[in-house]
């Protein structure tokens, strides 16, 4: 099959820079259940104008390209070891080519392999079939909603929902459950898939499989059509909300499927997915291995329709603040909850490494009135040396809790910006120092890339690309203060609002 590496260089593009149009019509369905000037509705119609950047640009619809995790239907007398040679050196190219971000980290020493190959790195798996073609489908799942990932084992106790059995309505509270505890961490609003039973492997396996159905599709299992509909329906009551800002969509699709398990066991597995949900796959010709059709419908069959309202409007009464870094603690302390804060200056990235490194040592640059953004950015450099950020949304920032009230204290932080919001500690050290939470846009990495003009610096490379100290020239950057010096929290107000509406789905509805 000569043509099969590329095949899969062209697989790997269009899964990373272009949705499929099943997704984009649950992302355009969900904006007209929004209502108009809500921080849900602003944050679709940014979600809505980085889908169209994306495909323009060919770049990285999220900065966070995931586990590539490849499923491969082949012909009996197919070389499937040439195939997975082929599909590791499509994997490096489109890493050096910057479509995907190196992800690839020792799990001993952290260290980054640059090319997205390693032990376990990608995922592959082959299955032979009765068929002539060889199908490749692949999905890529960022570490943020992969966190969000979890796992029952019935019968147990809900908090909120009570006991939930080794029944259809004990498996209806996980699912449940599933999406109230995601929260904004996992960009919502997502995709869940959900394996019912089988082990403990196997059960995450199922539920990641429930990803490839279609986002239209109909269960042809009619309890779980139901258990389904249920879901989507409900779900969509808890007020979580796009981001977790609160809103009327929280959930856009919730596949589930059922394997069978052991009489000790009962397992309930839910993998759930951001709304960047990039999964594509390809059906190829098993002598030539050129492409013959796409397995889902491509973006370009469903274009986005671009949001008519200003980026940072929100509603008429939310007031609108530009801050120019080194940023002062009198402008800290005059912002509040629900102020979109515009940046313009210097800005800093810094991730679970540089927090962890910072502890115990000193900074790279001055960081008095600094505003640091949790994010692992594409980038790539060009044949004069210089660098560029090709992708850089938002990470989820709660991993930075354990070590960033210190830090805020350490250096005197004004500004630290993320997705999810932050904890307890982290809101009570804003309000001892005077510094505040934004919340950008999971996943709107071509939209913030644009705001960085310039790269002026990197340090800390010995970590990998998205992980290291990136200093950027930015112009632009909008995003909402969700946590202020005040002891206000936005996260908290919705996690509580939800908690209360979760409660009232105890009672059992499958009898």
């Amino acid at each position: 099959m000569q043509h099969f590496e590329q095949s899969m260089y062209k697989l790997i593009l269009e899964t990373s820079t272009n949705l499929p149009a099943d997704v984009r019509e649950a992302i355009q369905a969900a904006r007209e259940q929004e209502d108009e000037g809500t921080r849900s509705a602003l944050s679709l119609s940014t979600i809505a104008d980085n889908i169209h950047m994306a495909e323009t640009n060919v770049s990285p619809i999220c900065q966070d390209t995931g586990m590539p995790t490849f499923i491969v239907h082949c012909p009996v007398g197919a070389n499937q070891i040439v195939m997975k040679k082929q599909i590791l050196a499509a994997v490096a190219q489109a890493t050096k080519d910057s479509k995907l971000r190196p992800n690839s980290v020792d799990s001993l020493t952290g260290a980054n392999s640059g090319d997205n190959l390693g032990p376990g790195t990608p995922v592959i798996h082959f299955e032979q079939w009765e068929k002539e073609d060889v199908e490749v489908k692949l999905i890529l799942k960022g570490g943020g909603c992969e966190n969000k990932n979890i796992q029952y084992s019935l019968p147990m106790e809900l908090e909120g929902l009570g006991k939930a059995g080794r029944d259809l309505d004990g498996i209806r509270k996980c699912v449940m459950h599933s999406v109230y505890q995601a929260q904004g961490q996992g960009c919502s609003a997502g995709f869940i898939g959900v394996g019912i039973g089988g082990d403990r492997t196997t059960g995450y396996e199922l539920a990641k499989h429930q990803l490839f159905r279609h986002a239209d599709d109909v269960n042809p299992n009619e309890e779980l059509r139901k258990l389904e509909e249920y879901v989507m329906e409900h779900a969509n009551q808890l007020g979580i909300g796009t981001m977790g800002f609160g809103g009327q969509v929280s959930l856009l699709g919730c596949k589930v499927g059922v394997m069978n398990r052991l009489p000790a066991s009962f397992f309930v597995s839910v993998a759930y997915n951001c709304w960047a949900f990039r999964r594509q796959g390809v059906l190829l010709d098993a002598s030539s291995g050129e492409i013959k059709e796409w397995v889902y419908r491509t973006g370009d069959t469903q274009p986005m329709t671009q949001s008519e309202q200003p980026k940072t409007a929100v509603a008429s009464e939310r007031r609108e603040v530009v801050l120019q870094t080194p940023i002062s603690e009198e402008q800290i302390r005059s912002l509040r909850v629900g102020d979109v804060v515009i940046i313009n200056g210097i800005m800093h990235t810094g991730r679970d490494a540089l927090h962890h490194h910072l502890m115990n040592h000193d900074a790279p640059v001055d960081l008095n009135g600094a505003a640091i953004y949790h994010c692992g950015p594409v980038m790539s450099k060009d044949e004069s040396g210089e660098w560029h950020v090709r992708a850089a949304g938002p990470t989820t920032s709660i991993r930075e809790e354990p070590y960033q009230g210190h830090i805020i204290k350490k250096f005197g932080i004004r500004a630290v910006i993320g997705k999810g919001g932050m904890g307890a500690k982290t809101l009570a050290a804003l309000q001892e120092h005077g510094a505040v939470y934004l919340n950008a846009i999971g996943g709107a990495a071509q939209y913030y890339a644009e705001c960085f003009k310039k790269v002026e610096g990197v340090d800390h490379m010995e970590f990998g690309i998205p992980e290291a100290m990136w200093h950027l020239q930015t112009e632009g950057f909008a995003a909402i203060v969700t946590m202020d010096s005040h002891g206000n929290s936005l996260h908290a107000e919705v996690e509580k609002d939800s908690f209360a509406k979760l409660s009232q789905f105890k009672e059992p509805v499958f009898v």
